[in-house]
């Protein structure tokens, strides 16, 4: 067996092992992006080689292979990627405010190293160290906005629940409210979704930095029927909702700036039109002008809003034909 395979077999062993209800043949095409017939030549040498295979079908009616009582825990594989990945969470997570999941993702970092030999982990350090230096994604360059950690945490424990949270929102002397958290927002803003049920059903954005004070209290509640953080998120542009702007949005991008632009995904749901004269037209339905504006104000001249009309006015006066770059 070549070495390559030898070594996919022994992922797929630990994968069997470490999943409760075993693998698939559908999760083993998606994790080593394979055809149906090698996953399942996969599956066959799997229990050719290892005695302790089980193979059943689930409630599903898919079957699914499973390492009862692995040895493979005495296999120890090189962990640099995971070593690195960890690292790169852990910073991220501790830059967000987000410390309870940073000293998570720590104390799985330390124990992968701690199953090295001394001189392994020694290597390894440095080696991940080389990797992180060299990716300045990890500092998150640009302005961003300090979060409260103690504000952070709170807001993670009711979403856990999910448990009911009280907060004190915009100045010190305003009253506190009692929100239904269903969503946090990280970005260059963040925001939490949630219901305020003394202001009725409707979901409000709450800007993270102006939560001065939060705490999880032990009352629970029911998720809004049909709720989806994904699709909720999808209606806007960044973050920001406003049901009133919600409505088709159409970009034209010049000749000069279409392949820059293709190379973007300004919205996941868009569509991307290139036209006849070389231009490129995109679209996509989403509110929030004025983020919209923001970030259409680096091309300068080179996009021209063609809808909604609104849009189109707020910005039309704000294009400029003197960048030298352009995104």
């Amino acid at each position: 067996m070549p070495f390559s395979k030898s070594q996919d077999l022994v992922r797929l062993a630990r994968l069997a092992a470490i999943r409760r209800t075993g693998i698939s043949l559908e999760e083993i095409r998606e994790e080593f992006s394979i055809s149906h017939r090698t996953a399942q030549r996969m599956t066959e040498a799997l229990e050719t080689v290892f005695v302790n295979v089980e193979a059943a079908d689930g409630t599903d009616r898919r079957r699914r292979w499973r390492v009862s009582d692995p040895i493979l825990e005495k296999l120890q594989l090189r962990q640099e990627t995971a070593i690195e990945a960890l690292e790169i969470a852990s910073r991220t997570a501790r830059s967000d405010g987000r410390l309870r999941h940073a000293a998570a993702l720590d104390d799985l970092r330390g124990g992968l190293l701690a199953r090295l030999t001394p001189k392994d982990a020694l290597r390894t350090e440095a080696d991940v160290e080389a990797v992180l230096l060299g990716m300045g994604s990890v500092a998150r360059p640009g302005p961003r906005v300090n979060l409260a950690p103690a504000v952070v945490d709170a807001v993670i424990e009711a979403l856990r629940g999910p448990f009911r949270l009280r907060m004190r929102y915009g100045t010190m002397d305003a009253p506190e409210r009692v929100v239904e958290p269903h969503g946090f927002l990280l970005g260059h803003r963040s925001y939490l979704v949630a219901r305020q049920p003394e202001r009725g059903d409707e979901m409000r954005n709450f800007r993270m930095d102006r939560i001065l004070s939060a705490q999880s209290l032990d009352e629970s509640f029911s998720i809004a029927s049909g709720f989806s953080l994904e699709d909720y998120t999808a209606r806007s542009f960044g973050v920001y909702q406003n049901p009133k702007q919600y409505d088709e949005v159409i970009w034209r991008f010049a000749p000069h700036a279409a392949a820059r632009a293709a190379e973007f995904s300004f919205h996941p749901k868009q569509t991307v039109e290139a036209q006849e004269d070389g231009s490129l037209v995109v679209r996509f339905h989403a509110a929030g002008w004025l983020e919209m504006a923001w970030h259409l104000y680096s091309w300068g001249d080179a996009v021209e809003v063609i809808a909604p009309e609104g849009l189109r006015s707020f910005i039309e006066s704000h294009r400029r034909a003197d960048f030298d770059s352009l995104p």
